[in-house]
């Protein structure tokens, strides 16, 4: 067993990494050994992550231990850079951690600094003095470059400012000059944030954290409707929110809810999470209470002003809409699904089922086909159940190659035919099932009982010996 990481103190008495745990303990029979967990070490940074998305709603994970913070036009809101950056470290300080940091104009050379340097800001000017006296590791490249470079004498950044570049890129490839370039800002680098940026965002810092839900709704009520401006401006209504609640301890809890049609109401919004709320009670640990809460619009889309009655208020469509959006909010988006059309004429792939709260309310798509399928189908009746997956029966028919049975067995009871329809001839769909796919010929058939069902023979005779019979739907 080998030391992976060391806190100051450990390093102030002489230890290192990769040093064996029974060396270790012989330089220092105190050592406290906690054995590693890189998964745990993950989910603590994505903690971290988390709690910084106070300070910004772009933050990256850097390598294993490091997090990238994109403040531009964030930190006059905390009364400036060295502000900010006082308060992150002692913040975290308190909660018993130890961090540095660093504010530059360039990711990686934050990162140098941070890794290899003391908590500061460096200024545009003062980059490459910065970064001269930092150790080749600093530039983030593999180990084995670091080391082949210290065999040349390359130990500093500083040695490589004043080598020749050619050189370098043949014997030890671009990745290096790359890493240089991007900490002295010639390259630039981009942070992709781990969470998608929401296009409009309102929060509010409290002095007194709050617990209750009722304070929070109301609180996710006025900070609603600041974000009404911005929506209008757009054009736009909001139909997926996340409420983010920042709690005194540095846990982070976010909360979604979407809506079936592009809302601005900030009563309605906020009766969203209420409903939002009493499925995730227990889960919802408020602690000493939440100190920041906000309102993210992760996604909107245009807003109809069109008048829905003579009154103006739209009662039935709005009474639906409502049932959607509180039902979904509770048990899911997919727990009520609608249908929309498809490009097919089979049956069964004609339609598809898709959550009721993102499409309820959408304009209905027309496939190209829909008027050849139109004439097509004139005249010809379709079940009002049609079965997800068709149902095999035992059938038994005189007039073959083309006629219906006249009767069959199926889930253990016989009916006799007393009238029939068809053959209705359906091709198979040779592009996904292939051109050995059999064609189906369909029946409605009633029987002696009055029932209406509709069954397919599956393969013609002079295809197959023995063609098979389904059941596929039953009419009214």
């Amino acid at each position: 067993m080998r030391l992976t990481a060391l806190d100051a103190h450990a390093q102030s008495l002489g230890l290192k990494l990769g040093q064996g745990l029974a060396e270790a303990r012989a330089i220092c029979p105190v050592l406290e050994v906690i054995e590693e967990d890189a998964a745990a070490d993950r989910r603590f940074l994505e903690a971290l992550a988390d709690w910084c998305d106070r300070y910004t709603p772009l933050v990256a994970v850097e390598g294993a231990n490091g997090l990238f913070l994109d403040i531009t036009g964030c930190a006059h809101l905390f009364g400036g850079e060295e502000a900010m950056l006082n308060e992150i470290l002692t913040r975290l300080e308190q909660i018993g951690m130890e961090v540095k940091g660093a504010i530059s104009g360039a990711p990686g050379l934050s990162a140098a600094i941070a890794r290899f340097d003391t908590s500061r800001i460096i200024a545009e000017d003062e980059q490459e003095a910065a970064l001269a006296p930092l150790p080749i590791a600093a530039l983030r490249i593999d180990e084995n470059t670091v080391q082949a470079l210290a065999k040349v004498g390359l130990k500093q950044i500083g040695d490589l400012l004043e080598a020749p570049r050619a050189p370098l890129a043949r014997r030890f490839g671009p990745q290096l000059l790359l890493r240089l370039d991007q900490a002295l800002g010639l390259d630039e680098e981009a942070i992709s944030p781990r969470r998608t940026v929401a296009h409009l965002s309102a929060e509010r810092r409290l002095a007194d954290p709050i617990q209750a839900e009722e304070d929070i709704l109301e609180l996710a009520g006025q900070v609603a409707q600041s974000l009404k401006p911005g929506l209008e401006a757009r054009g736009a209504g909001g139909r997926l929110f996340e409420l983010v609640l920042f709690r005194v301890d540095g846990k982070v809890f976010r909360l979604k809810a979407g809506a079936s049609r592009p809302l601005r109401d900030a009563t309605r919004i906020a009766w969203l999470f209420a409903e939002r709320l009493k499925s995730v009670h227990d889960e919802l640990d408020a602690g000493f209470g939440f100190e920041i809460l906000r309102l993210n619009v992760l996604h909107h889309e245009p807003f109809d002003h069109a008048q829905g009655d003579f009154e103006g208020d739209d009662q039935k469509h709005m009474s639906l809409a409502d049932f959607v959006d509180q039902v979904s909010a509770r048990f899911g988006p997919d727990c009520l699904t609608t249908y929309q059309l498809r490009e097919s004429h089979l049956p069964e792939r004609a339609c598809a089922a898709v959550p009721a709260l993102g499409h309820i309310f959408k304009p209905v798509p027309i496939p190209e086909a829909a008027p050849l399928m139109e004439t097509a189908l004139a005249g010809k009746e379709r079940p009002l159940r049609l079965f997800r997956h068709p149902e095999p029966l035992e059938a038994y028919a005189v007039d073959v190659p083309d006629g219906p049975p006249i009767r069959f067995r199926w889930r253990r009871l016989t009916h006799r035919v007393c009238r029939a329809e068809g053959p209705e001839r359906l091709a198979a769909e040779w592009w996904l099932d292939g051109e050995d796919a059999p064609t189906r010929d369909y029946f409605r058939l009633e029987c002696e009982t009055g029932q209406r069902f509709w069954v397919y023979r599956q393969g013609l005779y002079d295809q197959v010996a023995n063609p098979r019979w389904y059941m596929h739907g039953i009419f009214a």
